[in-house]
């Protein structure tokens, strides 16, 4: 039953990891500038995030969910306005020639930063919630073993996804030459910019 468990969480972490999104073009553009490894750590942050999202609505912790909501326009203008100032460093950064060296103290800043832009989008705990309740994935009957395995899935199938990205996308960036990967800064920071413009209207509008 836990093999099940976490074999349908998979199936969730890939699901919701895999459409393009601020994050997906943050560790696009990271492993094109910075290597593998960085844009891999990237989507691991967002892979943490999706995993305590899930641990929250799996295990039942309403009032964490509760928490999260009620301070939703707050998270969400902080999201913005980290979205908008990451865009507009993607917009004025130059292509770099090669992938460049980065230190540990980078690659958890790269983690961390991906970590809290992800857990500030509150639609995402709404999201996990109503996907596990649709699919019968909470409940009496759903034990502790099976539950925790069904968490564990979840972070596997998104971190799959964040490797099998970067790891395409590195492969891709041989072909690339320095003018096109500075169209490509540009468009990924004009997008970056756009997501957060858009997060921040959305708590004017509420």
């Amino acid at each position: 039953m836990e093999g099940w468990a976490l074999l349908k969480g998979m199936g969730l972490g890939l699901a919701i990891a895999a459409p393009v999104g601020p994050i997906g073009l943050l560790c696009i553009r990271r492993s094109l500038t910075q290597g593998q490894l960085m844009g891999l750590v990237t989507g691991l942050g967002a892979a943490t995030a999706d995993g305590l999202y899930g641990c929250i609505a799996g295990f039942g912790l309403t009032a964490v969910a509760d928490l999260l909501v009620s301070h939703a326009l707050a998270m969400r203008l902080i999201g913005g306005l980290f979205l908008c100032y990451l865009g507009i460093g993607t917009l004025r950064a130059d292509p770099a020639s090669e992938a460049t060296r980065v230190s540990s103290r980078g690659l958890w800043g790269a983690y961390a930063s991906t970590l809290v832009l992800t857990l500030t989008n509150p639609a995402t705990i709404l999201s996990f919630i109503a996907i596990f309740a649709g699919l019968g994935l909470v409940g009496s009957s759903q034990s502790w073993a099976a539950s925790t395995a069904l968490i564990a899935g979840v972070f596997l199938g998104s971190a799959l996804w964040w490797l099998c990205l970067s790891w395409g996308v590195t492969l891709f960036s041989q072909r690339l030459t320095p003018a096109r990967l500075k169209w490509l800064n540009r468009l990924a920071g004009a997008a970056i910019f756009s997501f957060g413009v858009l997060a921040i209207g959305s708590t004017i509008r509420l």
